[in-house]
C-alpha cells in the first residue's frame, strides 16, 4: 500500500503542475495577441523609415550624413542584448546568448567588446564572461516609445563621443508563436544603401526643407524607432515561446499523469487480487 500511495502523491503533484503550466500557456497567449498585433502594425513603418533615411543619406556628401552615418575602423564594440527578465520560455533567452558568443568570437575577436543588457536573464548569464556596462531590466514594466527612446538617445551619445565604434543589437526577432529568429542588427553607425547605386534615388522628388535637414530630423527618430522595434519583437518573441513551451510542458505532464494513473490502476489491481488471494486461502486452510 505504500507504494500506492507513492503513485497517488505523484499523480496529484503533477495535476498541479499541470494546472500551473496551463494557466501560464493562457496568460502568454492573450499578451502574445496584444504584442504580435502592436509588432506586425510598426514594422511596414520602421522598413520604410529606415529605408528612406538610408536612400536620402547615400545621395549626401559623406560629411554632410552625420556623425552617425560615420564608418570607422572597429576597435571598441557595443554589443545591446535583448533577453527577458523571467524564465520558463523554453530556448528563448538561450538563443540570444549562444549568438552573442558566437558574434564576439568569430565577428569582434580582435575588438574590445562591451554589452549593454536589456533583460535580467541575459545579464545574469553573459556578465560572468563579459563586461556589462549597464542594464535597463526596468523598460518591460512600461514598455512604451518614450522610454525606449531614452536608451536609444544614451546609445547616440556613446558614439557620437567615439566610446565605441559601433553598437549593434542582438535580438529575437518574432516570426510566430513557435519560431523566433536571432538578429545582429547594426544600430550605429547607419548601416549605408546596398548597391551603392544613389545617384537615382528619390530624383523625382522637390525636398522641403533640404536634404540635410530632413536627414538630421529623421537621425534620431529612425534610430529611436529601429530600438522600439527591435525590444517589441523580442517581448512579441518571449509570449510566443513561453506559450508554445507551457504548451509543451501541459501535454508531457498530461502523458506522464496517464501512465501513472495506468500504473496506480494495475498496482491497486495487483493488490485487490492478492487479499482475495489470501482470502481464499485462509478459507480453504479453515475448511480443511
Amino acid at each position: 500500500m505504500a507504494n500506492l500511495k507513492e503513485i497517488r502523491n505523484r499523480i496529484t503533484s503533477i495535476k498541479s503542475t499541470m494546472q500551473i503550466t496551463s494557466a501560464m500557456k493562457m496568460v502568454s497567449a492573450a499578451k502574445l495577441k496584444k504584442a504580435q498585433d502592436a509588432i506586425t502594425a510598426m514594422r511596414p513603418y520602421s522598413s520604410k523609415l529606415t529605408e528612406l533615411l538610408q536612400n536620402l543619406s547615400a545621395t549626401l556628401e559623406s560629411d554632410a550624413s552625420g556623425i552617425y552615418s560615420t564608418q570607422r575602423e572597429v576597435s571598441k564594440v557595443l554589443l545591446v542584448v535583448v533577453t527577458s527578465n523571467r524564465g520558463l520560455c523554453g530556448g528563448f533567452n538561450s538563443s540570444i546568448t549562444k549568438e552573442v558568443i558566437k558574434t564576439i568570437n568569430t565577428k569582434y575577436s580582435d575588438a574590445k567588446v562591451d554589452l549593454f543588457a536589456i533583460g535580467k536573464k541575459g545579464a545574469d548569464v553573459l556578465g560572468k564572461q563579459y563586461n556589462i556596462t549597464a542594464t535597463r531590466n526596468d523598460i518591460y514594466d512600461d514598455l512604451t516609445f518614450d522610454n525606449v527612446a531614452l536608451i536609444a538617445e544614451k546609445l547616440m551619445e556613446l558614439f557620437a563621443e567615439g566610446t565605441y565604434d559601433k553598437i549593434e543589437l542582438v535580438y529575437n526577432q518574432f516570426k510566430n508563436a513557435a519560431t523566433q529568429i536571432p538578429q545582429v542588427e547594426q544600430f550605429l553607425p547607419i548601416k549605408p544603401i546596398e548597391g551603392g547605386n544613389a545617384d537615382a534615388v528619390n530624383s523625382d522628388y522637390i525636398f522641403e526643407p533640404s536634404k540635410e535637414e530632413i536627414v538630421e530630423a529623421l537621425i534620431p527618430k529612425s534610430l529611436k524607432t529601429q530600438l522600439y522595434k527591435g525590444i517589441r519583437d523580442s517581448f512579441a518573441s518571449e509570449h510566443g515561446a513561453r506559450m508554445t513551451a507551457m504548451h509543451k510542458a501541459t501535454d508531457n505532464a498530461t502523458e506522464l499523469r496517464d501512465s501513472l494513473l495506468l500504473t496506480y490502476n494495475k498496482a491497486r489491481q495487483a493488490a485487490i487480487t492478492n487479499e482475495i488471494l489470501e482470502i481464499v486461502g485462509g478459507a480453504e486452510a479453515l475448511n480443511n
